[in-house]
């Protein structure tokens, strides 16, 4: 049996975590919907449900990844009691795994043709119309949806290959560092623009009259739901990164600092797209629109807005592949966990097996656009990230929690010793009770508000 990797540095295993939980979620949904629920006031209910949510589970993935120096392939299966069942659950998160990158590899293409086509020049000249043509071309174009999606996968499974502190730690570390740097230049140029105030105003000062508006439940479930789906939770894809870590701090404040991060650069990335929209009177709408057909708008009428285009569409191409890769390095440990392949052999077959799965949601836009599993309009995209999103997430944290809270799984006991050793924060005791008992109907509820919302509502 190989010896387990390890990061070389705290700053490592920080910005990794960070990075995995960092994904295009923070940049085209985050500043989206807090504009619709108040700006600002919204802001505090997020971070307040990022805490009470969020934070609980990640401490409990990263434990069950260190204490047993596994993936989630694994790690139920080192830590359970005999007889139980738990270990189902790592077959749930390799699931959820490869379910993310059926999609993912797709969208994190679509990145980096933007980087190519601002420095390319495709959007000088054209007309917002003509803008938004050029998106809609490229879902058309099967060969460019193609193409991109296995330049996206190479390149990640190139870095994947290079070992985990030569390839993933080394380069993730200076992407993310370049990210954190192309945001704020970002930040600076777009909040000294003419006319930045009145975007500024709207993202910063809390507005609880528009809270109350759009509906204190409605604004309530959709801070729940961001704080719950922007770390990546329930599917092992940071319990990995627990199994590479030292026993030198606990995993309290450590999840804490990844949180904040990842609060960071969604928060900072509002600070990018509301100051620019309003200086150029431009409604920012969520979703792809707002990043492949709103900001190339606003970069056009920009001075010098080809480079900040494309610095733009690099931060995005770093976020987007700082989540590939780290789901990549977890993909790789399972294979390397179940049947003791050598790092090369798990490359080459997951690299092959992912191009492969990715192909209907590349299709889904073009060649294969007839299948429509939502109804008029939806993709074979939307029917993947349902599965995850609404599904294997949810599921997959709860699982996580009752494994960790329960006497018939790991049990209260060994998780607190395991998130609690080495300097630093401690998990506080006081919290048993919320975990155990009221945390679990939480997940449950944003489970089936979910079903709720997709097929009721």
């Amino acid at each position: 049996m190989e010896k387990r990797e390890r990061f070389s540095s705290r700053l490592g295993f920080i910005l990794i975590s960070a990075g995995c939980a960092i994904g295009l979620g923070n940049v085209w949904r985050f500043p989206y919907i807090v504009g619709k629920y108040g700006g600002a006031a919204f802001v505090l209910v997020y971070l307040v449900f990022l805490v009470i949510l969020g934070l609980p589970i990640m401490v409990m993935e990263f434990s069950v990844g260190r204490a047993s120096q596994k993936s989630a392939a694994r790690s139920f299966h080192v830590l359970e009691p005999a007889g139980t069942k738990w270990h189902i659950t790592g077959y749930l998160a390799i699931l959820g795994n490869y379910m993310l990158m059926m999609f993912y590899t797709t969208v994190a293409g679509w990145m980096i043709n933007y980087v190519y086509k601002m420095i390319h020049g495709d959007f000088v000249g054209k007309t917002p119309d003509e803008v938004g043509a050029v998106f809609g071309n490229m879902l058309a174009d099967p060969f460019q949806m193609i193409f991109w999606m296995i330049v996206i996968t190479v390149v990640c499974f190139g870095v994947c290959s290079l070992g985990f502190q030569n390839g993933v730690e080394r380069i993730t570390k200076i992407m993310m560092s370049f990210l954190i740097v192309i945001l704020i230049v970002l930040c600076i140029r777009s909040v000294t623009l003419d006319g930045a105030a009145e975007g500024l105003k709207f993202y910063l000062i809390p507005d609880f009259g528009r809270m109350v508006e759009q509906g204190l439940g409605e604004t309530i479930y959709a801070a729940m739901g961001q704080a719950f789906f922007t770390l990546s939770l329930g599917i092992g894809a940071m319990a990995i990164f627990g199994s590479y870590i030292s026993k030198d701090r606990s995993l309290t404040g450590e999840s804490l600092n990844i949180c904040l991060l990842d609060t960071f650069v969604a928060f900072t990335a509002g600070l990018v797209i509301f100051p620019a929209c309003s200086a150029f009177g431009v409604n920012p709408g969520e979703g792809p629109g707002l990043v492949f057909v709103t900001l190339p708008n606003i970069f056009n009428q920009m001075v010098g807005g080809r480079i900040w285009g494309t610095l733009f569409f690099i931060f995005m191409s770093f976020a987007a592949m700082s989540t590939v890769i780290a789901v990549f390095e977890n993909i790789l440990s399972f294979s390397m966990d179940l049947w003791g392949w050598d790092r090369k052999k798990a490359v080459l077959i997951n690299g092959l097996l992912i191009l492969v799965l990715s192909l209907p949601c590349a299709l889904g836009f073009n060649v294969l656009d007839g299948i429509q599993p939502f109804g008029t309009g939806s993709t074979i995209q939307d029917l993947e990230d349902f599965i995850i999103s609404n599904n294997l997430l949810p599921i997959g944290s709860l699982l996580y929690l009752l494994f960790c809270t329960r006497k018939n799984g790991w049990g209260w006991k060994n998780f607190i010793a395991e998130a609690d050793t080495g300097k630093g924060m401690k998990f506080p005791q006081w919290a048993r009770f919320y975990v155990t008992y009221i945390l679990p109907l939480i997940i449950i509820f944003i489970l089936i508000m979910g079903y709720w919302q997709k097929f009721i509502a």
